[in-house]
């Protein structure tokens, strides 16, 4: 893991003033963000004055290389109980509970109990035989079958079956779809033509028997054997009398869903907390568990829930927090691994144009506008090399975040590029590239005018959180501030959540550049997030060098690893080049779990809920 130096005691003393800062104001903001797949994921962290002085003199840095993936069980787990879940979170979870609709990681969390994708994948993010249905591709490598295991049932009773699926495709792939999952299907056989609504049926789908399902695509496409498959099926008996454009807001999706997971969802109070009880039927095994509880709990609370044993595990802890509760929290063991996500600053570079009357033949895509704010790319990169990232990291996180340097992450080790050479902290090759780009003080207020004189006003969106979200914004804008830029809070204050991507999505005029965090799923292809046609593509960048790259590396080419590795490495340093956002932060994931759980585990192959269980009936205390 690269590690940050700290040296800068300037940098240092500004970090402690503003920290210090922020505990005076009683706010309780974080950097915020969004997603898994390829969606918004829940920005963790709280700190405080008293903690940015810790370090100076003393270590106070760890290494996400000290802790294990597996939970270790301390007795025998007794029959039944209930666990108590924490989703850690400042807002509340939207309730968009189905997989084709959702879009923040909030209500992932409550999915994952009672739903779950058919193909189960390693460590490396392969398909495996393991999961809900077992798959083979044919010898041309456009063909995937899918044949759902016999037991595989939703919580209603009724059989999964290849219908399911396939109305699962019809669903996303319908003009009446409004969520943003169409890029994983795009490519099947007949897709192009069903959307545009000149097909009444999808020509690559076919239903070979009750469970089985063949998809055929237009090209072999590595994604096909590595996690980029859509295998999330649609109970066709409860959804095809709904309207497709009405399915989010539906009871349905938000307040009696089903799946066929291993719990079946029971009560919800909205946005707040969900019960739910064991699936006796769950293919893979009844329960261990009679349920789980799962409850919102703030970032600033999350570690005293843990220390009174309100609740017994949580989706993912507040890195920052972790020195303050490392011997206190002694009734919990934390579990860590290099999370699948980054915290990025993006620059806003033109719109999305959705398809329409104007745009016929599309599912909607990027239109750049060349007369941006952000539009020079030397603005850009100097505002990367005015921040110091490894500082951040450091003095906020305590090294269990560290600078990003490409956008493929270190999750990603055959394939993150750590030999790129990127933008990192320099304001005086900042300023230089300000000055020969022509953005000069022309009247001497201190803020550099564009290079045609006129006043340059930078609109910054960041989102609400815990205590670090507000200092952390708060240092970007001083850092560019001492370079000569005039950045400021869109609207002069964090955003929630949910506000901040309703308007990052709809291209808010008054956001000229945003700091949000990916969730990267598990496949490496980056079309969904930086493709043309990737609604998640919030820059609104798009290239014709960078759409050949992404093409080539979901192409049958890229079935070879080394020939894929190579595309990948061209596609960070046209990124690095073009810097339509660069990344902040890369992360760490750290899960606290209760002494008393048995068998929980935080590596990406898993997927053991069932197996869960307590060895009492209370959570155990310090």
């Amino acid at each position: 893991m690269k590690k940050a130096s700290f040296s800068k005691w300037l940098f240092a003393l500004m970090l402690v003033l503003l920290l210090v800062l922020a505990a005076c104001s009683g706010d309780d903001s974080d950097e915020g963000s969004g997603d898994t797949d390829t969606d918004k994921k829940t920005e963790e962290g709280t700190d405080d004055g008293e903690d940015a002085e810790k370090g100076e003199g003393e270590d106070g840095i760890y290494s996400i290389d000290d802790f294990g993936v597996d939970k270790t069980n301390e007795g025998e787990a007794i029959e039944g109980g209930t666990l108590n879940y924490g989703l850690v979170s400042d807002t509340v979870f939207e309730g968009v509970l189905n997989r084709a609709f959702y879009e923040g990681n909030p209500d992932y969390e409550v999915m994952k109990f009672f739903d779950e994708d058919l193909l189960a994948y390693d460590n490396n993010f392969n398909y495996t035989q393991d999961g809900a249905a077992e798959w083979e591709i044919d010898e041309a490598g456009t063909t995937v079958t899918i044949k759902i295991r016999d037991n595989v049932n939703w919580h209603d009773g009724e059989p999964v079956t290849a219908e399911d699926l396939q109305y699962a495709y019809e669903v996303i792939g319908s003009p009446e779809y409004t969520g943003l999952r169409y890029y994983y299907i795009e490519d099947v056989v007949g897709m192009e033509e069903y959307n545009a609504g000149d097909a009444e049926t999808i020509e690559g789908l076919e239903i070979v028997d009750e469970k089985t399902l063949a998809i055929t695509f237009n090209e072999p496409n590595p994604s096909l054997i590595a996690s980029g498959l859509w295998t999330s099926p649609l109970p066709k008996h409860i959804f095809e009398e709904i309207p497709i454009a009405e399915m989010p807001e539906h009871d349905a999706v938000r307040v009696n869903p089903i799946g066929f997971g291993p719990f079946v969802l029971d009560t919800i109070v909205p946005g707040e907390s969900v019960t739910f009880t064991a699936n006796e039927d769950y293919w893979q095994g009844a329960p261990k568990l009679d349920g789980i509880t799962l409850k919102v709990v703030a970032p600033q609370t999350v570690a005293n829930a843990l220390e009174t044993g309100e609740i017994d595990v949580v989706d993912s802890f507040p890195t920052d927090q972790y020195p303050d509760v490392e011997e206190t929290l002694s009734n919990v063991e934390f579990l860590g691994e290099i999370d699948n996500s980054y915290t990025y600053i993006g620059f806003k570079l033109g719109k999305w144009v959705p398809a329409d009357a104007d745009n016929p033949d599309g599912a909607g895509e990027v239109e750049m506008d060349p007369d941006a704010k952000m539009a020079d790319v030397n603005l850009r990169r100097a505002m990367w090399y005015a921040v110091d990232n490894d500082a951040v990291g450091e003095r906020f996180y305590n090294g269990l975040r560290w600078a990003g340097t490409t956008l493929i992450i270190p999750a990603f080790p055959d394939y993150h590029d750590d030999t790129i050479e990127t933008p990192s902290f320099d304001q005086e090759e900042a300023k230089k590239i300000l000055d020969e780009a022509g953005y000069e003080d022309t009247d001497g207020d201190g803020f550099r005018e564009n290079p045609e004189g006129e006043e340059l006003t930078i609109g910054f969106a960041s989102m609400s959180g815990g205590d670090t979200a507000e200092p952390i914004a708060n240092y970007y804008i001083q850092a560019w501030e001492q370079v000569g830029l005039k950045v400021e809070l869109v609207d002069g204050r964090l955003m929630e959540f949910n506000s901040f991507y309703d308007r990052v999505e709809a291209d808010d005029p008054a956001i000229d550049i945003y700091q949000g965090a990916w969730g990267t799923g598990t496949d490496v292809d980056q079309r969904g997030l930086y493709g043309r046609t990737a609604a998640y593509n919030y820059s609104r960048y798009a290239s014709d060098e960078s759409d050949a790259l992404l093409a080539d590396g979901a192409s049958a080419a890229s079935l070879d690893i080394e020939h894929r590795k190579e595309v990948y490495k061209e596609w960070q340093e046209l990124m690095v080049e073009d810097i339509p956002v660069f990344p902040t932060l890369y992360r760490s994931k750290l899960v606290p779990v209760n002494n008393r759980v048995t068998d929980w585990s935080i590596q990406a192959s898993w997927n053991g809920y069932h197996e869960v269980g307590l060895t009492e009936e209370e959570p155990l205390l310090p």
